[in-house]
């Protein structure tokens, strides 16, 4: 299981959240039903032990500015975000508890704009329905809009990590990784607020690496992440500020993950360990890697 301040979900802003869907589900991850949220975003997620895959796209303008978060609005920038281009918009920090996670991500540096509960109805295996309940501490960042994070509580977890819904037919288990891509200029500065959470944090050749209590968050810049992760689609190449540029998985049957890339026609290339997707294009501005 997951523990505070664990990678629980970058979350995937997209234009086309029903294609964005499709495809995943060609790739072998079972999605759940596209939901949406009052701030009016659309979802659709593939749940882990702990953490999870969602993707997001913006089903009503008109409600991006509703229940806001102090000054923050979680609608609008979703779709500030894809005003741009698509790819991670805000990333997930798994909590146990967002009040004091929360004096501790203001601690460490990070700028808390306000917290948001909500709660949304499922429909269980054994068809009985019931009512989830989720607090999120936003950590919205001024400086880098893209590498803003929030804190995720879920305060009834027995709802959301159902053991049927975590079976995902290509045998994917769950996150190991996200990989931020930043200008060498802005690396000091982001491995010190890193660090005041992350007690493990190591240089590496062209950047560094914290661990997680749910995998590595990697910070590279460009020229290294196109080295040693993945390519960079067009639309993020140049960029100067901080982004969420790939993610991390952990699979349990590379065969199994295999068959669904060469059934659903991905590009890939083969790694020691694992495969990574050859055009991020096809996920929305996000390098998926696998590792077994």
């Amino acid at each position: 299981m997951n523990a505070s301040f664990g990678m629980d979900h970058p979350l995937v802003a997209t234009h086309n959240i029903e294609q964005l869907r499709a495809r995943l589900i060609s790739l072998g991850f079972n999605m759940t039903a596209i939901g949406k949220h009052p701030w009016g975003t659309s979802t659709s997620l593939a749940m882990f032990d702990g953490c999870l895959l969602e993707i997001m796209g913006i089903y009503d303008a008109a409600l991006i500015d509703e229940v806001p978060a102090g000054d923050f609005h979680f609608g609008r920038h979703v779709y500030q975000h894809l005003q741009q281009r698509e790819g991670v918009a805000l990333t997930a920090l798994h909590s146990t508890n967002s009040d004091a996670d929360a004096e501790r991500a203001i601690k460490a540096g990070f700028n808390l704009a306000g917290k948001l509960e909500f709660g949304r109805k499922v429909t269980l295996p054994d068809g009985s329905t019931d009512l989830t309940k989720t607090t999120l501490a936003l950590l919205p960042d001024e400086n880098f809009p893209r590498l803003s994070f929030f804190l995720c509580q879920q305060h009834r977890p027995e709802l959301i990590y159902v053991p049927e819904w975590l079976k995902h037919p290509n045998q994917v288990t769950g996150i190991c990784g996200v990989n931020v891509v930043s200008d060498d200029t802005h690396h000091d500065m982001l491995k010190k607020r890193f660090s005041a959470v992350y007690a493990q944090c190591e240089s590496l050749s062209g950047g560094f690496q914290c661990q997680t209590a749910n995998g590595v968050l990697r910070v590279l810049n460009a020229d290294e992440f196109q080295r040693t992760v993945g390519p960079l689609p067009e639309a993020m190449v140049g960029e100067t500020l901080p982004f969420v540029a790939g993610m991390d998985f952990i699979m349990s049957e590379p065969k199994e993950l295999l068959k669904f890339i060469k059934e659903g026609e991905f590009l890939y290339q083969e790694m020691p360990n694992g495969y990574v997707l050859g055009a991020p294009e096809q996920t929305a501005n996000t390098t998926f890697r696998f590792f077994n």
